[in-house]
């Protein structure tokens, strides 16, 4: 068998849409051959679209591109309530009414902001240490608690026929779009589901950075060498922009990666942080938090 690549960096998949995000990720990482794999926020398997995955050291910044602000494009059929909110569960209500633009674009502005959402009844949130899914599954009543969730953001964008609305939706962490399509149909005075849904971006990463399962095999078929599939890779700190970021000398980057604090000297030393990537010449060297005026490691990169 060959040995595991010590490889480091993120890849932004196109994820198609049948497939689940954990074989997806098992797909990438026997691609690449690497030691480890993760990725930044699950998507669907009736989704298609960005699926950020992390190679190596990269998989400590998980956490920060979970954070990050996603946008989809989502398709809703109005008319038929589902089981699953989406295209995938049982027929359980029907409605004759159908929503204008006109309609659709005066209750838009309504669900943007900091809203509370119900999820989905088949979804992974745990109740009393089980799936929501597995209860539902099982014939269970499940009964769900609203929770806040943050949506910057929803354009109508087509009204392709009277059945079906096509909107691109901005939004945080949490945020479900078949509990929000299920929603906006019940405001509109009808029901409905999502019918297709595509994901185009996820904090740093857009279509744009996008790389198909087809394009890896390609690349890894073709180009000779161990390293010729690493210029697709996104660099490890790519999900960190959003955190400050300083530079170390040797001594100091030595100091880090034993373990020990570092005191940060000058006027405009900043005092508290609670994460700053830490930059050793052209190399991450690590996260770490600012406390009292000393710099401490969190979590470092061994590269």
């Amino acid at each position: 068998m060959k040995a595991r690549q010590n490889i480091h960096g993120w890849i932004a998949l196109d994820k198609p849409e049948g497939m689940g995000s954990t074989q997806a990720l098992a797909k990438v990482k026997r691609l690449f051959n690497a030691n480890k794999a993760g990725h930044g926020g699950t998507l669907d398997p009736l989704a298609s679209g960005l699926l950020p995955i992390a190679l190596g050291e990269a998989t400590k910044t998980v956490s920060w591109a979970m954070e990050g602000r996603k946008t989809y494009r989502v398709v809703i059929k109005w008319g038929e309530g589902r089981t699953t909110d989406d295209r995938e569960g049982e027929i359980s209500e029907l409605s004759e009414c159908r929503p204008s633009r006109k309609d659709i674009e005066s209750i838009l502005t309504s669900f943007e902001g900091e809203i509370l959402q119900t999820p989905p009844k088949f979804s992974a949130i745990k109740v009393s240490g089980e799936r929501a899914y597995d209860l539902a599954r099982a014939g269970e009543e499940v009964a769900l608690m609203p929770r806040p969730v943050f949506i910057e953001r929803i354009e109508l964008l087509a009204l392709p026929d009277r059945d079906h609305g096509e909107f691109s939706v901005t939004c945080g962490k949490g945020t479900y779009i078949r509990s929000l399509a299920r929603d906006l149909a019940l405001a509109l005075g009808t029901v409905g589901h999502v019918a297709s849904l595509r994901r185009t971006q996820v904090g740093p990463f857009g279509e744009k950075d996008m790389i198909s399962l087809e394009k890896l095999d390609d690349l890894r078929h073709k180009a000779p060498g161990d390293n010729a599939m690493e210029g697709v890779l996104r660099p490890i700190e790519t999900v960190l922009d959003g955190i400050p970021a300083l530079a170390v000398k040797d001594a100091e980057a030595q100091r880090l990666r034993q373990g020990q604090s570092v005191l940060l000297r000058g006027a405009s030393a900043p005092i508290a942080q609670d994460a700053v990537l830490v930059m050793w010449g052209q190399k991450p060297l690590g996260i770490c938090s600012i406390e009292k005026g000393s710099l401490k490691p969190k979590r470092l990169f061994n590269l």
